[in-house]
This record gives C-alpha cells, structure tokens and sequence, in this order.
C-alpha cells in the first residue's frame, strides 16, 4: 500500500510538474484558449497561406521587421527551434510585419544565416489588428485544435531547455 501511494505521488508531481510555466518572463499562457477565424497570411511568392490548412500541428506565429533589434536577436534561435529533432508537428511562420519588401526580408535572413525558416508577410497589416498586437517581436503559440494558448511578448532565446521541454507537450 505504502508502495502504491509512493508510486501515485511520483507520478503525480512528474505530471504537474510537466504542465508548468517554464520560467521565461515574457512568456504569457491564456487562461481560456482563443480561436481566430480567418487568419490568412502571404507567402514569400505572394500566396495566401491560410492558418487553418495547419490543423493538427503545433504552430508558432512570430512577427518581426527587418529595423527591430530584438527581432534581429531572437530570429536565429527560431531557426534552430523548427529544426530542432524534439519536435514533429511543429510549424513555425515568421510573419514580417514591417510592410517590407521580399529583398529586403531576405538579406535580413541571409545576414543571420536563416535557413530552416521561410518568409511570411501580413499585407496590409491585417494579423496585426486581429491579434491585437503591441509591438515587435511578438509570438503566438497555437495547440493542434488550432487555439492560442499562450504568447511571447518580446523576445527569448527560443533554444532555452526550459521552454523546449515545456511545448513539447503540445507537439
């Protein structure tokens, strides 16, 4: 009996201590998960992408431009995230949102040696005004039902231990 509490508790707190927060402070979870209707987006050769043909993969929208330091910052451990072996169903869509040209976005990729990420553009700006945003960077983390269930406001070295482990469990 004593053997079997032991065993319930291990397991317990392992499940527990599986769903927290890792300890990013910018890292902000929904307290109910949102779905958005109609996020549509363009692709580097200006077609539309549209968020739910994307239904069951954990997805990450970040938005950037070209002129943001901490976009700049942060943009080539994104890369390394969506190459990153843990993962199998992630999908991950860097969205400028700086009304810039294809060229210009991809001399900002080839400086930073992006290369497991391909461009994405909200022309006119319509992602912005839908997910309310506030400024650059900013990343929205989408489960497999296709809801937000959380978002980074400012940026993170997307290669912290802590964070990986953590959306694992939405993978």
């Amino acid at each position: 009996m004593k053997l079997l509490l032991i065993f319930i508790y291990l397991i317990t707190s392992n499940i527990s201590y599986a769903l927290e927060k890792p300890n990013i402070k910018n890292l902000v979870l929904s307290k109910n998960t949102k779905i958005y209707e109609g996020v549509v987006f363009k692709d580097s050769n200006n077609y539309d992408v549209n968020l739910d043909d994307f239904k069951g993969k954990l997805l990450i929208l970040n938005f950037w431009a070209t002129w943001c330091a901490p976009c700049r910052e942060e943009m080539p451990s994104l890369d390394d995230l969506q190459s990153n072996s843990n993962f199998d169903n992630l999908k991950i869509f860097p969205i400028n949102i700086g009304q810039e040209n294809f060229s210009k976005s991809d001399s900002f990729f080839r400086e930073l040696n992006i290369q497991n990420l391909e461009i994405y553009f909200d022309a006119p700006i319509t992602l912005a005004k839908k997910f309310s945003l506030r400024g650059v960077p900013t990343t929205i983390l989408f489960n497999k039902k296709g809801e937000e269930f959380g978002r980074i406001m400012g940026s993170i070295d997307f290669n912290n231990l802590d964070f990986i482990n953590w959306l694992k469990q939405y993978d």
